[in-house]
């Protein structure tokens, strides 16, 4: 198992899912919930592998699933700053 600075480094970022789903007793009614994982764009392996998971073991039927991508260590970002704010 690698650590999170690890799978960044490989290329891993940030994967937020919401997941919008049928409650079991309550058909009619939806509700969410929130998954995030370290993951490889675009494939998504392992949001794939979870959607699965849902699928198979639990009785919710998903509605919906938005999900975002972001890799955290990325090139600095630099920029010139022309001017100087003082306070008294």
């Amino acid at each position: 198992m690698s650590t999170e600075t690890e799978l960044m480094l490989k290329g891993y970022g940030l994967t937020t899912a919401e997941m919008t789903y049928h409650m079991p007793d309550y058909p009619h009614v939806l509700n969410t919930y929130v998954w995030q994982d370290y993951d490889l764009a675009p494939d998504h392996a392992r949001l794939l592998k979870f959607i699965g998971f849902w699928r198979e073991t639990l009785e919710g039927p998903l509605h919906s699933v938005r999900f975002t991508h972001r890799k955290l260590i990325a090139p600095g970002e630099w920029r010139n700053v022309v001017g100087e704010f003082h306070y008294h």
